[in-house]
């Protein structure tokens, strides 16, 4: 007994039944049992409705509604053979660029070196001590009783404190993310506050900041252009799927074709 409990559904005369529907549920995880079979329905109709496409255009002579999963660029040769893919000109690369240009910089550097003490997350109050100690290193720091370079050497655990605790220069993407927020926004200088991180806490010393710089449009042209034809691209497929749909003849399932993610 089908666990979708919902009826065969006949796709231009070929069948979908309710086994295969619980078959591909498993694939398809949602809140409801009900919604999961709806995204698996959708799943195969949209596999059936391609595949009978790819056949009728003389693409495959294998009627397998999973020949998409197994040959991805089919949809492409689909389109393709009914209207080309449009590309973004030269011109609609330069108006993304002018309303964008804060997405084009060059990553901000920083130069900084720090003195790391370790503490679990789990242990509170170790971490609280381990707090403390953080800021009566930043007093000592700031009322000058001992250099950065003598305290990193006594206190850190990280290998830096080998060479002072100097980090060297940093851009994004280098440290983990609550230290990067934190120290990327600091003004020059000693931090006052000690930076906490899944590791422990951090006093910090920001030795140099080299903020980005906007970049030309010769050197990201390319890239826009490839994110501009990509967007197009799903486009292209989206409405190509939703021709195929509403020239379908559906029995046994009402597609809603603007509700689908499927057809984002």
């Amino acid at each position: 007994m089908s666990l979708t409990n919902t009826p065969d559904i006949i796709v231009n005369g070929s069948v979908i039944s309710a086994a295969d529907i619980d078959t591909e549920v498993q694939y398809h995880p949602a809140d409801t049992r009900r919604n999961a079979a709806v995204k698996a329905a959708e799943t195969l109709i949209l596999g059936e409705l391609l595949v009978q496409k790819a056949v009728e255009k003389g693409l495959t002579d294998v009627h397998d509604r999973n020949l998409i999963e197994q040959q991805p660029d089919l949809i492409d040769s689909l389109i393709e053979s009914e209207a080309a893919f449009p590309k973004a000109s030269e011109k609609e690369c330069q108006q993304y660029f002018d309303a964008n240009r804060e997405k084009f910089t060059s990553a901000p550097l920083i130069e900084a070196s720090h003195i790391l003490l370790a503490a679990d997350p789990k242990d509170l109050e170790h971490r609280a001590e381990t707090r403390e100690l953080a800021e009566n290193i930043i007093k000592q720091l700031q009322q000058k009783e001992a250099s950065f370079v003598e305290l990193a050497t006594a206190y850190s655990v990280c290998p830096s404190k080998d060479v002072g605790g100097s980090l060297g220069q940093l851009s994004n993407g280098q440290t983990v993310s609550e230290f990067e927020r934190q120290v990327f926004a600091a003004d020059l200088g000693l931090m006052t506050v000690p930076v906490e991180t899944r590791y422990g806490y951090h006093v910090v010393f920001v030795a140099r900041k080299v903020e980005g710089k906007q970049l030309p449009f010769d050197a990201v042209k390319d890239k826009i252009q490839t994110y501009l034809n990509e967007q197009v691209h799903r486009k292209a497929i989206s409405q190509y799927l939703r021709r195929l749909v509403g020239d379908a003849d559906i029995k046994g399932f009402s597609f809603d074709v603007d509700a689908s993610p499927l057809m984002q």
